[in-house]
């Protein structure tokens, strides 16, 4: 169990990371006409950097099912945040 908690706790931070990354999305700001600007270059590509940072503690620390896990978490916490900010209701092109 404890085993787990690592990876449990890298994926948690790594999907709160790309949240914040999908909020800020300038693109997505303009085409939901959303106010502001969103995020800045370097805002983005810190916390881009920020949520790589836990995988590769993990991978540091030798633990390479716990990297294999969180790797796998992203991605699939990666879609999720991606479609919970999807636009719904757009007519057909």
């Amino acid at each position: 169990m404890m085993a787990l908690l690592m990876p449990l706790a890298a994926i948690l931070v790594t999907s709160a990371l790309i949240a914040l990354l999908a909020a800020g999305d300038p693109k997505r700001r303009r085409s939901a006409r959303l106010p502001g600007d969103g995020q800045g270059k370097s805002v983005r590509r810190t916390l881009a950097a920020f949520a790589c940072l836990p995988g590769a503690v993990l991978a540091t620390m030798g633990d390479a099912a716990g990297f294999m896990l969180w790797l796998g978490g992203a991605g699939v916490a990666g879609w999720f945040v991606a479609l919970s900010f999807a636009q719904t209701g757009q007519e057909p092109r």
